[in-house]
């Protein structure tokens, strides 16, 4: 089972940006495919982005889109994201995941897809 250990939140003011990784254990990070996903205070844990084992196909959800981008580097085991244009509501817990191994070009965006998470690292967004 690999492991997954998010970094990169903190404190920002509306309007900024952010980086998250997400550092895989092994080698064979380039046969899963991946997500981002976070959970708010009060809310259910939700999809931000999902990407394929090569970078190839992306998806991010309707509440992100043109803000938020994921990407991977394979050759160094990590997945990022990228979130510009934060917002309060942006404010949560962010959690990476691995999903399905040699899925060629698929993406996943549902929790029940994913096997494997991280701890989470916080992300605030002050008005």
């Amino acid at each position: 089972q690999v492991q997954l250990v998010e970094s990169g939140g903190g404190l920002v003011q509306a309007g900024g940006s952010l980086r998250l990784s997400c550092a895989a254990s092994e080698r064979t990070f380039s046969t899963y495919a991946m997500g981002w996903f976070r959970q708010a205070p009060g809310k259910e844990r939700e999809v931000v982005c999902a990407i394929s084992l090569s970078g190839g196909r992306t998806i991010c959800a309707d509440y992100v889109k043109e803000r938020f981008a994921i990407s991977r580097d394979n050759a160094k085991n990590t997945v990022y994201l990228q979130m510009n244009s934060l917002k309060p509501e942006d404010t949560a817990i962010y959690y990476c995941a691995a999903g399905p191994r040699y899925s060629g070009s698929s993406i996943y965006t549902k929790i029940a897809d994913y096997d494997t998470w991280g701890r989470g690292t916080q992300v605030t967004v002050s008005s």
